[in-house]
């Protein structure tokens, strides 16, 4: 009863005991304020494309390229046509104010108000094709974005944009992961997994024994990030492991869709 939505949420984030978001189909935004027990609806799917079509429709009068203006907004009037229909995949705030979410078809808005109010950003997203965007990572004002057919961006300027990178891997990236050292961890479909030692520039391949498909990442109170797939295998790099992944104990048998570090240092996983 305390949840205004019947709609499937696809991910969440609490930035302390009590403030937390989440975010799924139909582009709903939910946050709360007391650590779960309710929460509210902050956005959904229509009012996002609102956003998008003024956002587009502003910028569209001091374009360089108004054939790409025009484009953006003709894309911007179909999603509103189309209604609240396209999915929030990601999000990730870095305190209870400012947050980035994504989804399909390109879809970013970002608030500095705790969700109060949110610009679009697809204006300022190098994606060019509306590729799905299923995972967000940063590293203090650097930020990452990953998703279908290797589509991956970085932002060297806090996020307000961001351009395209050189993907290694064609297929899609399901999870991205920061390491405490700096390296960026990006994993995806048939268990292809790359790790960037300078921003994205390049990278390396991580071989895994299986080619099954990486669901989610997190970054250890360690430093080390672990990686988790669908076969239940955890997969373990850090500094010093370089471009080797190290089996974490034995395969749980079941697919894992998510997995978190609990304050007490166990391992908490979601899925089938």
């Amino acid at each position: 009863a305390s949840v205004p939505v019947s709609v499937s949420l696809t991910a969440v984030q609490f930035v302390d005991a009590q403030k937390g978001w989440a975010v799924g189909h139909a582009g709903v935004v939910l946050a709360t304020r007391d650590g779960g027990e309710h929460w509210t609806v902050q956005l959904d799917g229509l009012r996002a494309a609102q956003l998008e079509l003024a956002a587009a429709t502003v910028d569209q009068a001091n374009a360089v390229n108004p054939d790409e203006a025009l484009a953006r907004v003709q894309n911007a009037e179909r999603l509103v046509a189309d209604g609240a229909d396209k999915p929030f995949l990601a999000l990730e705030f870095i305190d209870a104010q400012r947050g980035l979410i994504v989804g399909a078809y390109g879809l970013a808005l970002w608030t500095a108000d705790g969700g109060a109010t949110w610009q679009s950003l697809m204006g300022h997203i190098a994606n060019p094709n509306g590729m799905h965007l299923y995972a967000i990572s940063h590293q203090g004002t650097r930020w990452f974005l990953a998703g279908e057919q290797g589509y991956l961006a970085r932002s060297d300027d806090d996020a307000a944009s961001f351009k395209q990178l050189e993907s290694p891997y064609e297929g899609s990236f399901f999870t991205l992961q920061s390491r405490a050292d700096g390296a960026l961890l990006v994993g995806g479909l048939r268990g292809n997994a790359f790790v960037s030692n300078d921003g994205g520039e390049s990278f390396q391949r991580l071989p895994v024994p299986m080619p099954i498909s990486f669901n989610d990442a997190t970054r250890l109170a360690g430093g080390q990030v672990l990686l988790v797939n669908q076969g239940g295998g955890l997969f373990l790099n850090g500094e010093q492991a370089g471009t080797a992944l190290l089996p974490l104990g034995k395969p749980l048998g079941k697919p894992v869709s998510s997995v978190i570090e609990a304050a007490d240092g166990s391992l908490i996983v979601a899925g089938f």
